[in-house]
């Protein structure tokens, strides 16, 4: 029985090297498919054998007890995509094939912004969330800021503060040369620059919503010292953080070898914040299905007649228009216990409206 299981995990990893070999160069795999993999197959793959650049294949292979982290940073940082664009026409998709976002991660539009920073922003905060509980030696509590404060105000810092820091320091190291492997083989020096200045972004937005906690001490319920502690925010907020962001996102002039600019010529002197997205190339209106950069189009998708937002059926349906479905939904409803000892309920029926775009 060994030998027929360890047979299929040697079959499994040859037939993953012979798809990653056969894959187009521009849309080489990423590391962000780890978070589209099933349970497990990262650890039996191992490091060697994972689509990721030589330089992040060594680092994994020296601190592989941080793959765990990898893998959880590239899965919420896809969910917060999916989530913050879920009614838009550009609903941030997925594929199976290595690259996961497919032409998007190298278009150089608003959306490829997007995913670098919030796909960064992940992983500090999946790696940060480890240190802070205890699952790694190298890193722990943030200790930096313990036995200051304002004892003249009744507070000190204390507690677990999570130890950013190492989070943002690993992000760098491990994201960087995949920025850099992807950039060089479509749109050059320009791309690798903006992909690298977005997902900085991303790491300055986990920062950016950090909070203070605090908890009291004194006799009988009385707050008169306080301990308190930084922690991230919930990846939600850093998600909107990020949205905002996309929203005002700058357009830059395409040079490969001088300082990022603005595109407008009235704008050009104004510096670009570490915590804006810049982008190179305006987006497609994503109404209709191009297989060949990978745009799914919104034909199918489920709109709100009733919405005047980009969910709404005018705006997601680009003109077409939309098809009315009736749906038949059934549901257990009136439930009652009874003794002893079930649940007797009652099926109830309705019939709802469901639009989908033509």
């Amino acid at each position: 029985m060994e030998r027929r299981s360890g047979c299929g995990v040697h079959q499994m990893c040859f037939l993953f090297l012979l798809l990653f070999s056969l894959y187009p160069v521009y849309c080489r795999a990423s590391w962000m498919w780890l978070g589209i993999t099933s349970v497990g197959v990262p650890e039996k793959l191992g490091c060697a054998n994972l689509p990721l650049t030589h330089k992040q294949k060594d680092l994994c292979k020296r601190k592989p007890h941080l793959l765990s982290s990898i893998k959880a940073g590239a899965r919420i940082g896809i969910a917060e995509c999916q989530t913050q664009f879920e009614h838009e026409r550009w609903n941030c998709s997925t594929t199976k094939e290595l690259s996961v976002f497919g032409y998007e991660l190298t278009s150089g539009t608003k959306e490829t912004a997007f995913i670098h920073a919030v796909m960064a922003a992940g992983l500090v905060q999946a790696v940060t969330r480890s240190c802070s509980a205890g699952n790694m030696t190298e890193c722990g509590c943030d200790t930096s800021l313990q036995g200051t404060g304002s004892p003249s105000k009744g507070w000190h810092w204390g507690g677990c503060s999570d130890h950013i820091q190492y989070g943002t320091w690993f992000s760098r190291k491990f994201i960087d040369n995949a920025v850099k492997n992807m950039s060089s083989a479509r749109g050059g020096d320009a791309l690798l620059t903006m992909n690298q200045h977005n997902s900085e972004a991303g790491r300055q937005a986990v920062a950016k919503t950090m909070a203070t906690d605090c908890r009291c001490h004194g006799v009988s319920g009385s707050c008169a010292v306080k301990t308190c502690w930084r922690t991230m925010a919930s990846f939600e907020r850093v998600g909107n953080f990020l949205k905002e962001r996309y929203e005002g996102s700058v357009q830059v002039l395409d040079r490969s070898k001088r300082k990022v600019r603005r595109k407008e010529k009235d704008q050009r002197r104004v510096p670009i914040g570490k915590e804006e997205l810049i982008f190179l190339n305006k987006s497609p209106n994503y109404c209709l299905e191009d297989r060949r950069w990978g745009v799914a189009g919104t034909r199918g998708r489920r709109c709100n007649r009733t919405s005047a937002g980009p969910d709404g059926c005018n705006l997601l349906c680009c003109g077409r228009g939309y098809n009315t479905h009736v749906v038949r939904h059934v549901e257990r409803c009136e439930c009652k216990f009874v003794w002893c000892c079930y649940v007797r309920c009652q099926k109830c029926e309705s019939m709802n409206d469901m639009h989908t775009c033509k």
